[in-house]
Parts: C-alpha cells; structure tokens; sequence
C-alpha cells in the first residue's frame, strides 16, 4: 500500500517578537531606543518523521502546545516546513478551524461555490453536490443569509458537510467534532465511518482518546512539537492516557502539598467536632484517622495502580483512649463524574475489631481491583460497631490513579471481565422430499 502522507524530518520554526510595537506610542519610543532584544523563535515541531498509509484513518493526539495544528497546517500546505520534507499524494480536503477557507461577508451558497472552485471542480460539480452539501448541514433555510449571521455551530455543519462532499482522497479535521449539537456530532462520525468504508485517507485531532480508538486504525502521539509514539491505535492512546493520568496527578499531589508517595496526613488531634470543619471533617474526635495510604501488590506506597491489580488501602489511626467494637469504613469516589463507587467496612466484611488504644493501622486489600483507567478519591471514617456514634468521618482524604493496561475493558467505570459463551442455532432439517418427487434409482 502506497503513502498518503510523508514527513521527513520536519521542523518548524515561528519568530515570536516580543517588543513588537502595539500602539503608535510604542513605535515612537522604540525609534529612540540604542538597543532592542532580538525576537524570539518558537519551534513548533522538531525533527518529525513518519507515514500515513492511503486509507487508513489516523489519530493526531497531544496536549496543548504539542504542534497538532502545525502539522495539519503543513499538510495542507498554508504553511511551509522550516526543515525537513513532507509529501503528500492526493487531493486534501482541510477543516482545521471553524470557519476556515470561508468569506464572511458572502452567503453559504457562495461560500459552498468559492470552496468548490478551490478544490479545483467545476461549477457543475458542484451544482451536483449543492443539494446534498445544505441538506447534510440542515440549512436549507438560511443558505442564501451571510455567513457572517452564522452561529457557530451553523458555520461548522457548512464547514463539515462541504468538506465531507467533495470527493477528497485525503481528509483533515481537528476539533470539528467537538462544535455542534449532539445530533450533529453524531451524524459526523456516521460519515466518517462511511468515508473509512471508502478507504479515504483521514487524519484529524482530537482530545477525545475514545473518539480516536473508536474511528482510527493508527495514532500519532506529539509531545512538545516531537514524535512521542506513533503505531496501532489503542497502544499509543492507553500510552497518552495513561501519561496524562500520571501528570494529572502529580500536578494535584504538588496542588495539595502531597509528599511524593501520596501518603495523606491528618491533622494532630485537635478539640472534638460535632460538625464539618474546614478540612472536611466530621465526628466527635476520640478516634481520628492519622494517614490514609495506598499499597501496591508488593506492600509499597503508591498512588498508582492498575485494574485488576492487588491493591490495599491502609487507615493509620489514633485513639485517647481505649475504644471497643470499632467499625472502619472507606468509601470510593471516581473523580471526574464524582460517583460513588462502593463502600465498604469491617462489619459488612464479617471482620471484627474488638478494640483499639493509641496508634494503629487497618488495612483493606483488594485483590482484584475492578476500577478503570482513571483518578479516584477516598472517605475515611471510624464509627463504633453499631454504627450509633462517629468518632471520625474524613470526606476525600486521598486520591489514587488506576493506569491502563490491566483490561481490554473501555467503557464505564468498572471492568467486569464476564464470560461470553455463543451457542448456535440447531441447522434447519432439509426439506423432505414428496413421494411423487422421489427419485429412483435403477438397480
């Protein structure tokens, strides 16, 4: 198979002049200055390399800043490599920003001619495709109105529809499918689904990681302007998953003062509570959870882990004084739709702690952590056995993160790992034959 797309050692560079002069009072006082500072220069990719073969569907994924949009902006040739060789082997169809490639003070009819003519088609072509171009985008009624009036999403269903029309060989989004209704948005995918089918070249950026396992054989991986990782879809995306998680968290361990093993500490006993203190706390104080710890399948601290991995969660407490029957309980949370995913104790788990004094931990190990790729976060709390009286409830004392890796599982929040089994249907008996219908055969 042929390549769609070639980079070769690509690199791009931007001056950025940061004494560019805004207004006329800084031009004049800069004509009088001895010495000016040089302008500094950006490079939005460095020495990137890599292959697009004609008709896959690939992925383009990355933090902010990483040069996503330079790349696509190369390709489609608005602007030119500082360094290195790109190739490219057919005709590029580019929606890379809403609005891009349209006038607008001309009405979507002829913005649709205007972007025909472009692409290099007749205005017979495009007589051919107009109809299907306005329907696709749902603007039969506003067509003729200045794109101008658009909103948003009105100019990126024009955009997208007249894109998608054309008869590209190579196609290039980034972030259109994150503008638009929900309705919009799902029609998009459907032709993109229909465009794989045809064996159309696509490339397009996305933040989405399920967007691009779902719709994309292949990904590429940026990384600050350099090639990270490049290869099968799902391996290069659970790699970006599982990096963001891991920076994710450890910009919040820094946002909160976490020491590098993510151990949480309590505060030292202070008077009792009988209500929410400014560190989340309720209870009335003569047991308080000191530490919250996470352990690993080896026994060491860590804030990480993966499904299906052994997993403990250690309470470290302190008590004034002697206490009896105790029940501690940890309840989990998933940070980023914030549901409660279980809660467990001692009491439920037909464990029993008579009695606790002074310092000591109690540890709930998991041994086969169900929790997806994700961050989750932890109550802590101490009640007497009867569950009648809190001595301390601690509302999100600790934050853990679950890698990729331990499933094939995507969806949710919890891999179940259940058993398929297919059982066939009976064949049909063959029809049988009518006796007037039987051959005979001679001896």
């Amino acid at each position: 198979m042929s390549n769609a797309i070639e980079f070769h050692n690509v690199s791009k560079s931007f001056r950025i002049d940061r004494d560019r002069p805004r207004t006329f009072q800084e031009l004049f006082i800069q004509l009088f200055r001895r010495r000016r500072r040089d302008a500094g220069i950006f490079w939005a990719l460095r020495d990137v390399s890599f292959t697009i073969e004609r008709g896959s569907s690939v992925g383009l994924i990355g933090t902010n800043g990483a040069g996503k949009s330079t790349t696509l902006k190369l390709i489609s040739r608005i602007i030119q490599p500082t360094h290195g060789q790109i190739t490219v082997n057919g005709r590029v169809t580019a929606l890379l920003e809403l609005g891009a490639g349209f006038h607008p003070e001309l009405s979507g009819r002829d913005n649709i001619y205007l972007n025909g003519a472009v692409m290099g088609l007749t205005r017979k072509e495009v007589d051919e495709k107009f109809d299907g171009i306005v329907e696709f985008a749902e603007l039969e009624d506003f067509i003729d109105v200045p794109l101008k009036d658009y909103s948003s999403g009105m100019q990126a269903r024009l955009g997208f529809s007249t894109a998608i029309h054309f008869d590209p060989e190579i196609v290039l989004l980034d972030e259109v499918l994150s503008v638009g209704d929900q309705a919009f948005q799902q029609k998009c995918v459907d032709r993109i689904r229909r465009l794989r089918r045809r064996k159309v070249t696509m490339l397009f950026v996305s933040h989405s990681i399920e967007m691009v396992m779902s719709n994309c054989d292949k990904a590429i991986w940026l990384d600050r302007g350099q090639l990270r990782m490049a290869g099968d879809a799902i391996r290069v995306c659970n790699a970006y998953h599982e990096y963001s998680l891991i920076k994710a968290a450890e910009a919040q361990a820094q946002d909160t003062d976490d020491n590098a093993d993510f151990t949480q500490n309590g505060c030292s006993d202070a008077h009792p509570i009988d209500g929410l203190n400014r560190e989340g706390r309720l209870g009335s104080g003569e047991a308080r959870i000191t530490k919250v710890e996470f352990l690993d399948v080896a026994g060491r601290p860590s804030r990480f882990t993966r499904t299906h991995a052994k997993f403990t969660v250690r309470l470290h407490y302190r008590a004034r004084r002697r206490l009896e029957h105790m029940l501690f309980g940890i309840a989990f949370f998933h940070v980023q739709t914030g549901a409660r995913l279980a809660g467990p104790n001692n009491v439920f788990g037909n464990y029993l702690i008579d009695e606790i004094a002074g310092e000591g931990y109690v540890d709930y190990t998991i041994h086969d952590l169900p929790f997806l790729p994700g961050d989750y976060e932890v109550d802590a709390s101490i009640y007497n056995e009867a569950d009648t009286h809190r001595y301390d409830y601690w509302q999100r004392c600790a934050r853990f993160t679950v890698l990729p890796g331990g499933t094939n599982e995507r969806y949710g929040l919890i891999a179940l790992e259940g058993d398929w089994l297919h059982t066939p249907g009976l064949p049909e008996p063959a029809p049988r034959a009518h006796p007037d219908e039987v051959t005979r055969v001679a001896p």
